[in-house]
C-alpha cells in the first residue's frame, strides 16, 4: 500500500505556548499550551500527501490557510509530534468520536455531524509544563487505540494502522 492510497489520519500536535487562532469562519479562539489531536481524511488522489502539506505548514514552509487545521499548524508554537494513520479505510469520524472533546466546536467537521475533529489532550494553562510530554504521549496512545478500534470495526482485512514521525524534518 502506498501513501497515495490514503485513508484517515490523526495529527498529534504539541502546542508549546498559549495561542490565539483566527480559524476562518469559526472565528477567533484561544488555545492553552498542551496536547491536541486533529483527525482528518486523506482519501483523494494524493492520499497521505496531505499530511506532508500539514508538515510544511507546521514548519512555516507553506502559508496558505485552506482548512481549519492550517490555522493551528501555522502558529509558531505548534509542532506535529506524530501521525497515526489508518491506511486504506475511511474511519475519520469514528476516530474523532473516540477522542476527548474539542476546544472549538465544528473544527475540521464542516462536512459531517461530529462536534469537532480537534481533540483536547490537556496540558498546562499557565505555560511550560514538564508533564506536557506525558499528556501528549497519553493522547497519542488514546489516538492509536481509537484508530485500531475503528479499523477493527470496519471489517476491512486490508486496512492497517501505523504511526509515523510528525515533523517530517
Amino acid at each position: 500500500m502506498s501513501d497515495a492510497d490514503g485513508g484517515s489520519y490523526t495529527l498529534v500536535v504539541d502546542l508549546a505556548a498559549d495561542a490565539t487562532l483566527s480559524a476562518g469562519a469559526l472565528g477567533e479562539h484561544r488555545l492553552p499550551t498542551g496536547a491536541y489531536a486533529y483527525t482528518g481524511s486523506a482519501l483523494g488522489s494524493g492520499g497521505f500527501s496531505r499530511v506532508d502539506r500539514h508538515r510544511r505548514t507546521a514548519r512555516g514552509d507553506h502559508d496558505v490557510r485552506h482548512w481549519h487545521v492550517d490555522y493551528l499548524l501555522g502558529h509558531p508554537a505548534a509542532r506535529i509530534d506524530r501521525v497515526v494513520r489508518s491506511r486504506g479505510v475511511d474511519v475519520e469520524c469514528a476516530v474523532a468520536r473516540q477522542l476527548p472533546d474539542g476546544p472549538i466546536d465544528g473544527f475540521g467537521a464542516s462536512d459531517c455531524d461530529c462536534p469537532s475533529h480537534l481533540a483536547d489532550g490537556g496540558g498546562d494553562d499557565a505555560g511550560a509544563d514538564p508533564d506536557r510530554g506525558d499528556a501528549r504521549n497519553a493522547l497519542a496512545e488514546r489516538t492509536l487505540a481509537a484508530h485500531e478500534a475503528a479499523v477493527a470495526e470496519s471489517d476491512d482485512p486490508d486496512a492497517t494502522v501505523d504511526v509515523v514521525a510528525g515533523s517530517g524534518e
